[in-house]
């Protein structure tokens, strides 16, 4: 060597990556520099570790204040993952190069303004006659002989560069002049250590700034009085799919999965990939056979010629899959690009790297109870009524607590309280958020317990202290559940806010409900739950009295929270027999809009509160002529918004809202029109066309003896139709044999 070795890359490169091993290789320089944050130095050795699966990246975080963070994130195929493991396994003195973080932390996170930004790759792609960057990084380094001199790709990318920084200057990144005056003075202290046996491996944007003539005065000139913050930096976890954005320092990559291949495999690279497609569409059902890999990877090759490309690329494989394995259809492609493309890998680190306390409690928590971080998304089906599953659920909602969003409640496919739903998927800015909620405490429990005292202490408004409690409830937070009670009690006796009230009392029958199923005490909240019902009660008629259209439209919302609510609460009888009497005051008020009067009748009807005739009444009453047109549109969107069913099994109902419509005047016609359209629209589409075809044929009008004219409805019971389904729900009920189901009158 004679000089420092600039080695000019692509991050995440894996062209460039190859063409680093073969240079370090050849050159078998006494020290590799790296760009990247100094502190990380003392880091270094963990990388050789076996333990130690790449994609990882260097967090740095702000010591005082974790939120400011940044990351150094490193596939296997990074070319400074590869250089670090080859000066590890070499016994070559490794360094990180690029500014401090204790420096570039300090600055504020918006750069200084410069001129246009520059995309060096887009630039000389473009230069070249090519409209895609990475077709072109592909075509001229990706392709390249690996035979061929290693120096040769960084020679014509330092030059390129050159031009590039003579026309463009600091590409409108202004930092990065500061960034390359660090870098050169840490290069000068590796000559005069090792000679010009050094190895620099950077960017390919900041090599003509490392190889141009600048004095160490002008340098110090610049690094001087830059602002300094007291970090922290540890090797955490990454994804290919955080890859697959733009991060850290900008070196986001579209294929992440792909490159991973072209760099791992060791010949013949498009056979094996879509080898792994052919492997993964099977593994969905699909019919792939060798037939449809040969033909691929023949029609990749023609393609690639047609284009004149040196070989195959991934839009040349993407092509070939969609017209040979997925028959021209892109639905499988999704597929694809998020498995293999862009890939699922996530890295991981030894349990030496340095991390908070919680860090720790938190992987000794995932172990103990089976639950191993994943980048892909998946879904987690817990009975509570097991140790495990229960410990699962404690450690997922003491970090929703935390703020922490490893895992979202789901919709679960059972209505049992027994069971939970979640979402699975761990990010790498997770890392972040446990170090932020360090703070808290050097456990999970107790992290969470403080928080929750801390919430509930700055919370003002009734809901969030409610939602507070269920989460301590869900949580399992008791040392943490008295001082959020005292915080709601306190709200709730001083909140005289209807809304706010109604707002509240779901989320305490939650926590009720769950309780029972958890064993925890609840005594304290099921006295405010009923406190609270008794003064809904008292206030919600008056509250719904002059509502607009947006305000009628809430409470109607609350008003169906509460009605679910009412038997959950202790006394449920009770307590449902009030609430009815105020439902029975809501249907009759002509004060109260009619979204809010429709919907209190048809919750009575549901309940069995009133029977079908009393229902009929009511809605003749609120559609009768004298009350205006926008009115009974909006009675009928509280009587039937949410499912049309009704309206197919009660022609009687459905005839007064088809008669009520024909007579609305032509210029009131447009005004209700978007009212019943939305109240409609919300059906499925086989109610909606049962409703068609009933009012096609009239309500009420009959077509036959016992035949509604519609198929499946009746003037009456066919007994010989329902006797027929009693014995499987007989056997249902296990009463299998029984004589008593045997007829259908024994229902009656």
């Amino acid at each position: 060597m004679t000089g420092p070795l600039l080695l000019g890359v692509r991050h995440h490169g894996p062209g460039s990556a190859r063409a680093v091993r073969a240079a370090l290789e050849a050159a078998r320089p006494r020290a590799v520099l790296v760009e990247g944050p100094p502190e990380g130095d003392a880091l270094l050795g963990l990388a050789a570790d076996e333990a130690m699966r790449p994609p990882v990246a260097l967090l740095a975080h702000v010591v005082d204040d974790p939120a400011r963070s940044a990351f150094w994130p490193m596939a296997e195929f990074s070319p400074e993952w590869v250089a670090l493991r080859w000066g590890l396994e070499h016994g070559a003195q490794v360094r990180f190069i690029d500014l401090p973080a204790s420096h570039s932390l300090a600055v504020e996170s918006a750069e200084e303004e410069g001129g246009p930004r520059v995309d060096p790759l887009g630039s000389l792609a473009e230069a070249a006659g090519y409209d895609d960057p990475e077709r072109w990084w592909e075509d001229v380094v990706e392709h390249r002989d690996a035979a061929a001199d290693p120096r040769a790709p960084f020679a014509a990318l330092g030059e390129a560069m050159a031009v590039l920084r003579e026309a463009y200057g600091d590409g409108g990144h202004a930092v990065d002049l500061v960034r390359e005056a660090y870098m050169r003075t840490q290069m000068r202290s590796a000559v005069r250590e090792f000679g010009d046996q050094v190895a620099v491996v950077c960017g390919a944007w900041h090599v003509p700034a490392l190889a141009g003539k600048f004095t160490a005065a002008a340098d110090r000139a610049l690094l001087k009085g830059l602002p300094k913050v007291k970090t922290e930096l540890t090797w955490v976890p990454w994804t290919h799919r955080r890859l697959a954005r733009r991060s850290g320092y900008g070196a986001g990559i579209d294929s992440p999965g792909w490159y991973g291949h072209l760099f791992s495999a060791p010949d013949r690279p498009v056979e094996r990939w879509m080898t792994k497609v052919a492997g993964l569409l099977r593994a969905e059902d699909r019919q792939v056979s060798s037939a449809h890999v040969i033909e691929a990877v023949r029609l990749a090759g023609t393609l690639a010629a047609m284009r004149g490309r040196p070989l195959p690329g991934l839009a040349e494989t993407t092509d070939a899959v969609r017209a040979v394995m997925c028959e021209g259809s892109d639905v499988p492609l999704g597929l694809i690009r998020e498995r293999l493309v862009v890939g699922e890998a996530l890295g991981e680190v030894p349990d030496a790297a340095p991390a908070v306390p919680l860090q720790r409690d938190l992987v000794r928590t995932q172990r103990g109870l089976r639950l191993k971080p994943e980048a892909l998304e998946r879904e987690l089906e817990l009975d509570l009524r097991k140790e495990t599953d229960a410990g699962r659920s404690r450690l997922l909602h003491r970090l929703r607590l935390l703020g922490i969003g490893w895992g979202e409640p789901a919709q679960s496919r059972s209505t049992g309280t027994f069971r939970e739903s979640w979402r699975l998927r761990w990010e790498p800015e997770l890392s972040v958020r446990v170090a932020e909620a360090g703070v808290w405490g050097t456990t999970v429990s107790g992290a969470a317990t403080a928080k929750a005292e801390s919430d509930a202490a700055g919370a003002t408004a009734l809901g969030a202290i409610t939602s507070l409690a269920e989460l301590c409830l869900l949580a399992e937070l008791p040392d943490a559940l008295p001082v959020v009670m005292r915080a709601l009690a306190d709200r709730a006796a001083l909140d005289t806010d209807v809304a706010h009230l109604a707002q509240a009392l779901p989320a305490l029958a939650r926590t009720l409900r769950y309780g029972d199923v958890r064993g925890t005490t609840t005594a304290g909240l099921a006295e405010v739950a009923a406190g609270l019902a008794e003064r809904i009660c008292v206030g919600l008629p008056p509250a719904c009295a002059g509502l607009d259209g947006d305000g009628a439209a809430e409470m109607r919302t609350h008003l169906d929270a509460v009605h679910a609510a009412m038997g959950l609460l202790p006394d449920p009888d009770r307590l449902r027999e009030r609430w009815c009497g105020v439902l029975g005051r809501l249907a009759s008020r002509d004060t109260v809009p009619g979204l809010i009067r429709g919907r209190a009748v048809r919750l009575l009807l549901d309940d069995g509160r009133i029977a079908g005739e009393d229902a009929a009444r009511h809605m003749g009453l609120a559609l009768s002529p004298g009350t205006p047109p926008a009115d009974a549109a909006a009675w009928i969107e509280g009587f039937v918004g949410g499912g049309g069913m009704l309206l197919v099994h009660d022609e009687r109902l459905l005839g007064l809202v088809d008669g009520w419509l024909t007579s609305v005047a032509p210029d009131a016609f447009t005004d209700v029109l978007p009212l019943l359209r939305r109240t409609f629209a919300a059906y499925e589409a086989g109610v909606r066309r049962t409703l068609g075809e009933l009012v096609r044929r009239g309500p009420g009008v009959r077509t036959g003896p016992g035949d509604a004219g519609v198929p499946g409805f009746g003037a009456g019971l066919d007994a010989a139709r329902a006797d027929a389904v009693l014995p499987l729900v007989a056997l249902l009920l296990g009463r299998h044999g029984s004589r008593d189901l045997c007829r259908s009158d024994s229902f009656a």
